[in-house]
């Protein structure tokens, strides 16, 4: 049976005096890390289970009795479904597949599959987690199911793949989508849930995996009716950087319900604690008293990839706190590495104070609409006679991962842990300081979105909050060997790579805003795997390994100039946040070795992959030749500010000759192209953001004007297309390219249709940074730290003042 255990989350707020966001694609609850993160992929805090940004269910669920009478505020409850075909969820299940291209009538039920393969799905690449290796690009496989009545309540297609996709059901197709790595549940319609004939049935689904990991799995049910239950009335939610508030009305009282994950950047100390409070506050609004309980469930899931896999749960008293801890019963600790992919190791902890009319508890069973609600949470809360004076209380949520990455061959523990002797004594201490915490965060919200509020306007403030928490929680702060801070990426639904150089250039805006000490942890890295002889190519690695294992590049391809360019640009910056020189002295060889690869190999790239590597490759790429170019005058900016000179002169002179050859080759009239050889192209050049930022004066003001001008009549709806080869984008690359504009009109013609699509986007997932420019959907990724890079507009702002 699915456990699940009870947490509520208190804490008495009042709404924020600066303007916040009402409206996102998924809002952020419980935000930490890239194994605890949890979502609301719904506008209704009660429409949906909350889940981890992987879309896989995590669920928190809250009700509020008022008079003995039941309503729902948070979460929905399990999900009661029918299986036709079961996913691997439970287990593996036989089907027959191929991996060489079938008959054109491979889908039909009449189809002889004979010949084919017996297998057990889930398939996936080597360490996907699958219970059948799949390495090949295509392949093709197929389930039978008998029905012996047709009574559906609601038909659902549950499906998880990496890259391309087509389901067919009875020979017709139901379902196809494109690149790149999903997990879905999808509705299906009753047209196709007639499809379905009394006896034999087949479900038929092919993928093709482009490049990278590969992963498919799919199963087919019937979604049972939910149990009635009233539902608390949603009156607003108001996002904030580090905070989530919604507000109710449940009959006689009004509730507050805050999520606070204090993602301070520039407070590691507190930044590091894998804590959220939630916080809630109740009084009467209608002059008179009511008795109110408040209950709330956190779902064991929240500890394991699987629902296969037991957990336990026990619940203890340590000083003036009730404390309960679950956790799998196997402990596997870090055995499990991927993209899509939950933590099966370490222990949730929810944390209450103990206090009058508070009981936790192990649930005893899965809740339902039952008015002996209290024996399915482990938290329930008495308010006892509430009237029009507010009352508040806390709980902590907190996952201790006991050990946070593997790091060439040896584990390390996450930041906080050198400040604590023990997880509970960090858990004493962070009940002890929540009030002083919650205001520091107040604070840094409404610092935050004032400072982009001046820097860009509305629009672009709003932007920068919902990118904050998504940005950061998408890395994980872990101590080094050393004492020193590493500060690793996942690189979420992309392909899971850890420390990808090209995930950190995007997102370093946001770093070297607010601690560039953050940037550091997450660029070192990369070089000391060079300078260690682990790696030997003349450019850097891509990245280190796949998350949470960083012992060594396991992308299959290269990027040269992409990572060679992005190192010393990413170099040059920190060393200009930090106003010191310190940093690239220390890595200076290594330096010079990259900018002589640049100065080489970077003006006119060979056909290769850059950091939008899901467009293909691409030689003679422009864009990434301003890379190679902005890479070496950066490094020449560098050796005149050590009294490098000689040095200084030789590579300014070339980055300016370099420029000089670049428009004329580039040219294309009214803007520049794509690629050298490629006229009637185009693309936005957002690498030319940072001789702007750096102030290295490469490029005339007229390639910014020229550029700028041209994007302006290329805009679709929800935004500006990365290239003319598609009308998708990249919306951090989109903010990139507004800075290059010199008019704030031009700045905000940029931006608007870029917050269009986040507050319209059909696509409930946390943020995507890759849509459609035309309709507004997610193309691929989710949740990924490159939002980070929408603050480069606050840093232009700051380095000019």
């Amino acid at each position: 049976m699915k456990k699940i255990y009870c947490l509520f989350i208190a804490v008495a707020l009042t709404p924020s005096l600066f303007a916040q966001v009402s409206k996102a694609p998924a809002y952020p609850l419980v935000t930490h890390d890239p194994y605890f993160s949890i979502w609301s992929f719904s506008d209704q805090l009660n429409e949906s289970a909350t889940k981890h940004w992987t879309g896989t269910d995590h669920s928190l669920l809250g009700y509020v009795s008022v008079d003995g009478k039941l309503y729902k505020f948070l979460g929905a409850a399990p999900k009661k479904m029918q299986a036709l075909l079961p996913n691997s969820d439970l287990s593996a299940y036989e089907c027959k597949f191929t991996e060489t291209k079938p008959d054109d009538n491979w889908q039909l039920p009449s189809f002889d599959d004979a010949g084919w393969q017996n297998g057990k799905g889930m398939f996936g690449s080597k360490n996907m987690d699958a219970t059948t290796e799949w390495n090949s690009k295509e392949i093709w496989f197929r389930r039978s199911f008998t029905v012996t009545e047709k009574n559906f309540n609601q038909l659902l297609l549950t499906l998880k793949y990496d890259d391309n996709i087509k389901v067919y059901l009875n020979g017709e197709k139901i379902y196809e989508a494109g690149c790149c790595s999903s997990n879905k549940e999808i509705m299906l319609s009753k047209e196709i849930a007639n499809k379905i004939q009394i006896g034999r049935n087949t479900l038929a689904v092919y993928c093709e995996n482009t490049g990278g990991p590969g992963i498919i799995d799919a199963g087919l049910y019937n979604l049972l009716p939910d149990e009635p239950v009233l539902q608390a009335t949603q009156t607003s939610v108001n996002i904030s950087a580090t905070q989530t508030t919604y507000q109710f009305t449940c009959g006689g009282i009004n509730l507050t319900v805050k999520f606070l994950s204090p993602l301070l950047a520039n407070n590691l100390d507190v930044y590091s604690r894998p804590i959220s409070y939630i916080s809630s506050i109740a009084n009467t609004n209608d002059g008179k008293q009511h008795d109110v309980k408040v209950f709330f469930n956190s779902s064991s899931d929240i500890t394991r990839n699987k629902l296969s896999q037991p957990v336990s749960t026990k619940t203890s008293k340590y000083e003036s706190l009730l404390i309960q801890k679950t956790g799998t019963d196997s402990q596997e600790v870090l055995k499990r590495k991927g993209d899509d992919v939950r933590i099966d190791w370490g222990y949730s902890y929810t944390v209450v104070k103990d206090e009058k009319g508070v009981q936790l508890s192990q649930p005893a069973h899965t809740p339902s609409s039952a008015p002996d609600i209290s024996s399915v949470c482990n938290l329930k809360m008495d308010y006892g006679k509430l009237g029009a004076t507010p009352v508040s209380k806390t709980i902590l949520l907190a996952y201790d991962d006991l050990y946070s990455i593997q790091y060439f061959n040896k584990n390390l523990e996450a930041w906080w842990k050198k400040n604590f002797t023990s997880t509970e004594d960090m858990l004493k201490k962070s009940m002890d300081e929540f009030k002083s915490i919650e205001a520091i965060c107040t604070r840094f919200d409404q610092q935050l979105y004032t400072d982009a509020l001046k820097a860009g306007g509305d629009y672009y403030a709003k932007l920068c909050v919902l990118a904050y928490r998504e940005s950061l929680a998408a890395h994980k702060l872990v101590r080094g060997a050393n004492n020193e801070i590493l500060f690793p990426q996942k690189e979420n639904f992309s392909n899971g790579s850890i420390w990808t150089v090209d995930v950190t250039y995007p997102s370093a805006p946001l770093t070297l805003i607010y601690n560039p000490a953050l940037l550091k942890g997450m660029v070192e890295p990369i070089m000391e795997y060079s300078e260690s002889g682990k790696w030997t190519k003349p450019f850097p690695a891509h990245d280190l390994g796949t998350y949470p294992l960083a012992n060594g590049q396991t992308y299959g391809e290269d990027m040269p100039v992409e990572e060679s360019g992005n190192m010393i640009i990413l170099t040059a910056a920190i060393c200009k946040a930090e106003k010191s020189l310190a940093f690239a002295k220390k890595h200076w060889p290594l330096l010079s070795q990259w900018v002589e690869f640049l100065n080489k190999d970077g003006f006119d790239p060979a056909n290769q992959l850059c950091t939008d590597d899901f467009a293909g490759h691409l030689a003679r790429n422009t864009n990434l030749s301003m890379k190679a170019i902005v890479g070496i005058g950066a490094y020449a900016q560098m050796s005149q500010q050590l009294g490098k000179t000689e040095e200084a002169a030789k590579y300014q002179k070339i980055a300016r000759d370099y420029a000089v050859k670049w428009m004329q080759m580039a040219d294309d009239g009214d803007h520049y192209t794509l690629a050298f050889d490629q006229k009637n192209t185009w693309s936005q050049k957002y690498n030319l953001v940072w001789d702007k930022l750096l102030n290295l004066n490469l490029f005339p003001a007229s390639v910014y004007q020229k550029e700028v001008k041209y994007y302006l009549t290329k805009q679709n709806k929800y935004g500006l297309p990365l290239d003319s080869r598609k009308t998708y984008t990249k919306s951090d690359w989109i903010v990139w390219t507004s800075v290059l504009a010199d008019k704030d009109k031009d700045f905000q013609s940029l931006i608007d249709p870029v917050y269009k699509y986040a507050i319209e986007t059909p696509s409930r997932v946390p943020l995507s940074d890759w849509h459609e420019t035309i309709d507004g959907k997610q193309v691929g990724f989710q949740a990924r730290s490159v939002v980070g890079g929408y603050f480069i507009k606050l840093l232009e702002q700051q380095w000019r003042r």
